[in-house]
């Protein structure tokens, strides 16, 4: 694929509403946001549901539904859903999605970590916090272990492929490659791979080019170039644009968002749309034309929007 695949992660799971108030909540607001970067130039959007109550991760099927159908109402662009939840989620619970809404794609985290959010409550007191979970929820997660087991990652794939649904590979360290190499090694995923590198997360590999580096080199050694296609996560600002760059003359391609990063320039809070719109100009300054939700359907062997479950 010579053009530049965008995904943007419109809220995720690692951030709270007291860090940025561009942060979508409800179905609406996270239905809206998902549209926009659409209209900016994402051809990928990345979805994880909030409690519209009080904007608290949620497996709530019902509240991924209505976002989902009302992003199919309105833009044509590919839902990738999560199956990383949030920290109080069972494994249960963070696949669910795929059985009950057959995405077209749907993430396969690659193996445990330590996932530290805790140094983000040092820029706040507690009176603070917009909601009464999220002082706890920041906190609590020095002492968090994302937990993705090769039995886990196994039968999560086997809800994937009882769905159609295609896996998009997260792998947020060096280890994780190796994960991957054993499980293709084993039959139990198949190549092509499409596969994120996630750099950034205080706990797994860190956000620098030379990381990536390693992570792609790595890659080419473990699995082979012939048989993967990848896309990079930076965390935090500026990694989440110089990465993107750097990604884009590796043959890679990029994710933008407010689940990774919440600025657009120093200082400046972002929404989504405004972090698709600066990672387009700077796609559009080296000459690197945009791919659109159908040529990444066509490119990943998508199933199309018409045989999802929502």
């Amino acid at each position: 694929m010579d053009k530049l695949i965008i995904t943007a992660a419109l809220t995720g799971a690692a951030t709270v509403p007291t860090q940025s108030k561009f942060i979508p909540i409800t179905p609406q607001e996270i239905a809206a946001d998902a549209v926009a970067c659409a209209e900016a130039g994402a051809a990928v959007v990345h979805i994880h549901a909030r409690n519209p109550e009080n904007g608290m991760p949620s497996g709530d099927m019902a509240v991924f539904g209505e976002i989902l159908q009302r992003i199919k109402a309105e833009s044509n662009v590919v839902v990738c859903t999560t199956t990383g939840g949030g920290f109080s989620m069972t494994p249960e619970q963070r696949v669910r999605v795929v059985p009950t809404w057959k995405p077209e794609l749907a993430t396969c985290n690659m193996g445990s970590i330590n996932f530290g959010l805790y140094q983000a409550a040092r820029h706040y007191q507690s009176t603070d916090y917009r909601f009464d979970w999220e002082e706890a929820y920041l906190k609590d997660s020095e002492n968090y272990i994302f937990a993705n087991t090769f039995k886990g990652i196994r039968t999560y794939l086997e809800f994937m492929k009882a769905a159609g649904t295609r896996p998009e590979f997260e792998l947020y360290d060096v280890g994780h490659i190796y994960n991957m190499a054993h499980l293709i090694e084993t039959g139990v995923i198949a190549t092509p791979i499409w596969m994120q590198f996630v750099l950034g997360v205080l706990g797994g590999i860190q956000a620098t080019v030379a990381d990536l580096v390693t992570m792609v080199t790595t890659a080419d050694r473990v699995i082979g170039r012939e048989n993967y296609n990848w896309s990079v996560i930076g965390v935090g600002y500026p990694k989440e644009f110089e990465l993107a760059t750097t990604a884009m003359f590796m043959g890679g391609h990029v994710r933008v968002g407010l689940e990774d990063n919440l600025l657009v320039k120093r200082r400046t809070p972002a929404t989504n749309r405004q972090l698709v719109e600066r990672m387009r100009r700077i796609a559009e300054e080296f000459e690197r034309d945009i791919a659109t939700p159908d040529e990444v359907r066509q490119f990943l062997n998508l199933k199309g929007l018409a045989n999802v479950g929502y």
